[in-house]
């Protein structure tokens, strides 16, 4: 379960043999929210409403980023960090 990145405390992971649609896993204390990539939307889950903002603004700034994390997953390759 690689993380992937950290934004303001919440981890951003991908897990291996995923299902699609193409998501990520936020983690922040005992949160956990599956959020789909594109368009980037809360597949279930929560997080605290002011780290549910921040993440869903970062998600769709690195939106191209996260399906290559995504596809690299898939072919059974160790996701790059996302700055």
């Amino acid at each position: 379960m690689p993380t992937v990145a950290i934004v303001e405390g919440v981890r951003i992971i991908f897990y291996a043999d995923e299902h699609p649609p193409p998501h990520f896993h936020a983690r922040f204390a005992e949160h956990t929210a599956q959020v789909k990539i594109d368009p980037v939307e809360i597949l279930k889950g929560s997080l605290p409403p002011n780290k549910e903002a921040v993440v869903m603004n970062w998600a769709r700034a690195h939106r191209d980023e996260l399906i290559v994390a995504w596809l690299d997953m898939e072919a059974d390759r160790k996701p790059a960090k996302i700055e």
